[in-house]
């Protein structure tokens, strides 16, 4: 039994080697002092992550990943939470074609997603850059928003409701004042969620940006395509690091939004 346990605890840090290994070989070359990307580095410097802040390019597309990100999620939001709620809350005819609808973005492969949306936002009905990248950002946060507060909702006793609707209160009334107050960590973790998937896509931003607008993701790769330099590994740690934060406040969110309902 003993054999068996150190095996598997064996396999188990092979496992976390595999995935965490290359992780921890970017976050190291990160620190090349030198002028090319190598592992290891011969000499250690901070002069990459200066450098970030001093390229024009990653900053631009920093905010606009970080304006569309906001903008997407905002309306996200508007259609996600009300369409959680009425999945959650009533039992109608349709309702599993309904929900696999506002799933099916997260089902269909991001490539074949994106090349619809060129096909039709940018194609057809020639829309603006900026208007083609909050819709198809808007589509694609969507499932995460709908699937994270349809599992909030889940632990929502609605006899509550129901209480203060025989109080008086209307039905309008009752959802902001009494569902929305309760179920606050799981929308928060959903928009982190959504936020962070948005931020970092890649799939459907590569059909959606032009001439004069990208994203950080769509402009880390044609840097890479041109320079060599560990400036790409400098940002990626950074961008590592925030969303190990960002999945460590969805993590404590979603417990509270968990016992708090016990």
């Amino acid at each position: 039994m003993q054999e068996k346990n150190r095996g598997l605890a064996l396999f188990t840090f092979l496992v976390f080697i595999f995935l965490l290994g290359p992780l921890l070989i970017i976050s190291i070359t990160s620190f090349e002092g030198g002028t090319i990307l190598k592992f290891p580095p011969e000499q250690f410097s901070l002069k990459w992550y200066k450098n970030i802040f001093e390229v024009k390019m990653f900053l631009t597309t920093f905010n606009t990943s970080i304006l569309v990100s906001l903008a997407g999620n905002l309306l996200a939001l508007l259609i996600g939470v009300p369409a959680a709620y009425a999945l959650s809350r009533f039992d109608f005819k349709g309702k599993s074609i309904v929900n696999a609808f506002f799933v099916s973005p997260i089902l269909i492969p991001g490539i074949v997603l994106g090349f619809t949306f060129l096909r039709y936002i940018v194609v057809i009905y020639q829309l603006p850059i900026y208007a083609g990248l909050f819709i198809g950002h808007t589509i694609i946060m969507l499932p995460f928003i709908i699937r994270v507060i349809s599992s909030s909702l889940s632990n929502f006793d609605f006899s509550i409701e129901e209480a203060a609707e025989s109080l008086g209160a209307s039905k309008l009334g009752t959802f902001f004042t009494v569902v929305l107050p309760n179920i606050k960590s799981g929308i928060l973790a959903a928009v982190m969620i959504a936020f962070l998937e948005s931020f970092n896509n890649v799939d459907i931003s590569v059909f959606m940006t032009g001439p004069g607008v990208s994203t950080l993701p769509i402009q880390m790769l044609t840097y890479v395509e041109n320079y060599f330099d560990p400036t790409i590994a400098a940002i990626s740690v950074l961008l590592m690091f925030i969303t190990a934060f960002f999945m460590f406040m969805v993590e404590r969110l979603m417990g509270l939004s968990y016992f708090t309902k016990r």
